[in-house]
């Protein structure tokens, strides 16, 4: 698709084998709202390494504790709950957070979106595909980096939306600096429910924002549904080291309170912010996400869950973060198991990379840690798509080759085909010794569907290339990102829920003054 765009664009015609390429773009794209995983868990760390992990970080728990900033109700509910509680340190009792986790938390939950096609099921061996999250940049080839708006932002939930490698919205795809921020997330939430019917992730920058995100689904799903059904999925970061600040206990309050799921995710820089060891950092990630997910269950027994991760490496020369290295996919490895051991739901992964623009950095380190997420055995796998710059930049061309690589992770957990037809004897019956199996009846009738091919990778020869415009990886994105702006098509909204979503933005952002905090 994107040779044939860039034919028409230097004049040539889009005929035979382009045009044949055109007409299988045009194809109806079948609706998968997550991928069922058929292999194997790559199980990286034995029964007695994990067995460590767990008793070392029962020992931080019990000993060291973790502080509850600024939270009063927290620290009572702890204390009800037979915790030790002094000042805002609260150590816990061997066991205790594991059993309040293992007696309500469910093991997977299923995340309705507003087109009941497109509602998706988080945990067991399901992997969810998620955009990038929190950038304040946005970066093309063609304006290079800048600050984000919610033109951008509207561009990303309508990309998202198109990619049939994802399966959810996201939340804050970027961070649109234009509008105020203490009203920005009135027009994020919209825009989710607006330009997708994808599942999303609501607001965790004050508890008020939180609770408008939960008025705001009750206004598409309706009161009941809310309170007994999971139709947002939001991101509860601790403030490593071991510490829970009240913005961020504010927000699990009123989501677990609300039967909405929270991932709480520990966020590390390992060397800076953890152990600089690979197995003292996997160790305070998981004490640090037992306090935090077994608080949800305080709130509301029940309540849907994901124990997640981020963590990178420190640079020990510049101090600056690093990703795609083989130590944050050995703690991601150790977090998989140690979150299926305790039986929720796990988010990590991503197409994570320090690269400032969608160069071969970002394609490799992205590539390695999208394949350690999905052999690991991530559910909710955020920052799928988009990432650049350790996070601060949301990439146009960069979303867009991970997208490409988000279908083949599909591909991947998806098992070998292992039907009569899989096994392919037909075909070495009919070619036997010394001939070749592009003209085989058995090629002929699989040959669309036999390999998975890439909507950005240019494998035509040199010479073809060359004809082509000589385009690298991210000109061909570029292309491509800009043709789905194009013919991007809304998805139906009821008129009654617009204009209820509309009119209580308008009168909530009436009610306060702008502020840039």
């Amino acid at each position: 698709m994107t040779e044939a765009t860039a034919r028409r664009r230097s004049g040539r015609s889009g005929g035979g084998r382009e045009g044949r390429r055109e007409a299988r773009a045009k194809t109806t794209v079948e609706i998968t709202p997550y991928i069922d995983r058929k292999i194997p868990y790559l199980e990286y760390l034995s029964e007695e390494s994990l067995q460590i992990i767990e008793d070392n970080a029962d020992t931080i728990l019990q000993e060291i504790g973790i502080d509850f900033l600024d939270d009063a109700e927290a620290l009572d509910m702890w204390r009800a709950a037979g915790a030790d509680v002094k000042g805002t340190r609260v150590r816990f009792p061997k066991g205790l957070c594991r059993s309040l986790i293992q007696a309500t938390a469910p093991r997977e939950y299923v995340q309705h979106a507003r087109n009941p096609q497109r509602s998706t099921i988080i945990g067991g061996k399901r992997t969810v595909l998620v955009p990038a999250y929190g950038s304040p940049f946005v970066h093309d080839i063609d304006q290079g980096r800048r600050y984000a708006t919610i033109e951008d932002f509207n561009n990303f939930v309508k990309l998202a939306y198109m990619a049939p490698g994802l399966h959810h919205s996201g939340g804050t795809v970027c961070e649109p600096v234009d509008l105020p921020v203490n009203k920005r997330h009135f027009d994020m939430i919209y825009s989710h429910f607006k330009y997708s019917d994808k599942p999303l992730m609501g607001s965790v920058t004050h508890y008020e924002r939180a609770q408008d995100t939960v008025d705001m689904a009750k206004l598409v799903f309706g009161d009941e549904f809310v309170d007994q059904n999971c139709v947002l999925t939001s991101l509860i970061n601790v403030n490593s080291p071991m510490t829970y600040d009240a913005t961020m206990l504010g927000s699990l309050k009123v989501y677990a309170r609300n039967n909405q799921a929270t991932v709480v995710s520990p966020f590390i820089l390992a060397g800076a912010m953890s152990p600089v060891t690979a197995a003292g950092t996997v160790t305070q990630i998981l004490a640090e996400a037992l306090a935090g997910i077994a608080f949800t269950q305080l709130c509301r027994p029940g309540a849907p869950v994901i124990f997640g991760t981020f963590a990178a490496a420190v640079s020990m020369a510049s101090g600056a973060p690093t990703f795609g290295t083989p130590e944050p996919s050995q703690i991601l490895y150790a977090a998989a198991a140690l979150a299926r051991r305790l039986g929720v739901p796990f988010r990590s992964g991503g197409g994570l990379c320090g690269s400032k623009i969608p160069d071969a950095q970002a394609a490799y380190e992205a590539a390695n840690t999208l394949q350690t997420a999905s052999l690991a055995g991530v559910n909710f796998m955020l920052h799928t798509a988009g990432w650049l710059e350790g996070g601060l930049a949301m990439g146009y061309e960069k979303f867009i080759m991970d997208c490409d690589q988000a279908s083949m992770i599909s591909v991947l957990l998806g098992g070998m085909d292992m039907s009569e037809n899989g096994q392919g004897l037909s075909a070495v019956r009919e070619v036997g010794p010394g001939k070749h199996y592009l003209g085989s009846a058995h090629t002929l009738a699989n040959f669309e569907t036999a390999f998975y091919r890439s909507t950005v990778a240019d494998n035509n020869s040199f010479e073809q290339w060359t004809a082509d415009g000589a385009l690298d990886a991210a000109q061909r994105a570029n292309i491509l990102w800009k043709k789905m702006l194009n013919e991007y098509q809304a998805p139906a909204l009821d008129p009654a829920i617009d204009e209820a979503l509309n009119d209580f933005m308008a009168r909530r952002k009436g009610s306060f003054a702008d502020r840039d905090y």
